[in-house]
């Protein structure tokens, strides 16, 4: 239908209810109501399908879609996406070449497909994927999103994920949406009218849930020194995702007027909210309110942004531009890495050859805060000191087929549990002996060592 009242505009038979890709337009027609295999039947072979990411996966349609294609013989039908919940049945062994994962950013359940080589990994910056869409890059021909039902005016939310999802809409030829009353309704860019659905499929379920872990010392150490010596009053946050950002949270119950313009946030900006912490009342972005692309969390989260305009949800493409970041005051961006070597590269996808996450919105805001109009900015990436076995993560080189998302002269602040290194201005020398001095000190002699090996001399902080 959707191709049919296109193919009507461009031949010129037009009326007052032209078609429009745009979602917020209400258009005369209705979708139909099916069963979730009836209408995942649209997808053939060969074609390209976009799944709703985070916690607005839709598990029903995921489901009806794997099992369609494995009864029916599909073939090469490619599933693209951000990091998704649940078992994500398709990158199963035995849908190999019926459907192949194609991830903008890692989750847990596609991280063995990619790395067994049966799905892929595409690395972008978090800010650029709905160009994929927009550019005709990557031609969706079925989307397949989770939506709040219709209200009085018939219009549906995408609730807690608008990121790219917003811009898959607009370019899907086919649209169908998992209904759930259980997802909240949010403000902001994801209103999506019920008419540009060709199906909607009843859906209730509770959303997936990501619980916070318990913290160790290392993590709440690192959060206190960044709360304590970084943010100051005023600042506009960014948080990425992790039990170090959340420590961080934690960390600033006794700060005033903090604002939030972030790709994501979680549980943590709840409580904040309820001490009084966060008012986003210097922000110029969209000031006095909360300005996200999506969340993740639990219940209490999703009860918090449903129908609260205290919340925007933007699409990310907006949320995550650099010169709309740089905006605001005191842009502060908190980020967790893999690894750093003497010379400040940081990665932060992947453990050598292994992909692990993404390049996601990191360099976005690092670099937003690193411009910010007020000069005032700070990009801080964080790490324990050492991995799980004790290895240092402050390395003399990266591993190989280790990935490069942040470089050397995008990272200005480096926090380990052991303190804070300041790199911005520094030589190769000075910048060595500042990584050097936040390394565990069972490794620093040998990072000495290698540092002078690397550089043919010593380093320091003159």
């Amino acid at each position: 239908m959707r191709r049919q009242l296109l193919e009507r505009c461009l031949r010129g038979v037009r009326s007052y209810y032209t078609y429009s890709h745009e979602p917020f337009h209400p258009l005369k027609r209705a979708p139909a109501w099916k069963t979730a295999e009836e209408a995942v039947s649209v997808v053939k072979s060969g074609d390209v399908v976009f799944v709703h990411g985070a916690a607005a996966t839709p598990l029903r349609l995921v489901a009806a879609l794997t099992e369609h294609g494995k009864s029916n013989g599909l073939k090469d039908v490619t599933v693209c996406h951000i990091h998704t919940e649940g078992p994500a049945l398709y990158t199963s062994p035995d849908c190999e070449g019926i459907f192949r994962s194609n991830s903008f950013f890692l989750g847990a359940n596609c991280r063995n497909a990619v790395n067994e080589g049966r799905a892929d990994y595409v690395p972008i910056f978090l800010s650029e994927i709905p160009l994929l869409f927009h550019r005709g890059i990557i031609n969706i021909d079925v989307a397949l999103i989770q939506v709040s039902p219709p209200d009085k005016h018939g219009f549906c939310s995408l609730g807690t994920s608008v990121d790219c999802a917003r811009a898959a809409v607009q370019n899907a030829k086919h649209i169908i949406g998992q209904v759930n009353p259980c997802m909240p309704r949010t403000f902001g860019d994801g209103l999506i009218h019920k008419s540009h659905f060709d199906a909607m499929v009843d859906g209730l379920a509770n959303l997936p849930e990501h619980k916070p872990r318990p913290r160790s010392d290392v993590e709440n150490k690192i959060g206190s020194l960044i709360a304590e010596n970084l943010v100051v009053n005023g600042a506009t946050l960014q948080m990425g995702i992790g039990n170090i950002p959340d420590a961080v949270l934690a960390s600033l119950g006794d700060h005033k007027d903090l604002g939030i313009h972030s790709e994501m946030f979680s549980d943590g900006v709840v409580d904040l909210v309820e001490a009084g912490c966060v008012t986003n009342t210097h922000k110029t972005f969209h000031p006095g309110k909360i300005v996200s692309s999506f969340i993740v969390g639990t219940r209490k989260l999703f009860n918090f942004v449903d129908n609260n305009p205290f919340v925007v949800m933007c699409d990310v493409s907006v949320v995550n531009s650099i010169p709309v970041i740089s905006q605001n005051p005191k842009v502060t961006a908190i980020n967790s890495c893999i690894e750093v070597d003497l010379t400040g590269q940081v990665v932060s996808d992947s453990i050598g050859t292994r992909m692990y996450s993404g390049v996601g919105g990191q360099v976005d805001f690092i670099r937003g805060a690193a411009v910010g109009r007020d000069g005032e900015g700070k990009p801080i990436l964080a790490m324990p000191s050492t991995t799980s076995k004790g290895e240092s993560k402050i390395v003399p080189f990266l591993k190989q087929g280790a990935g490069v998302v942040t470089t050397r002269a995008h990272l200005h602040y480096l926090v380990t549990e052991w303190g804070i290194a300041y790199l911005f201005g520094k030589n190769l020398r000075q910048r060595a002996n500042e990584l050097i001095r936040i390394a565990h000190p069972d490794h620093r002699e040998e990072l000495e060592k290698a540092a002078y090996e690397r550089l043919h001399c010593m380093p320091s902080d003159a």
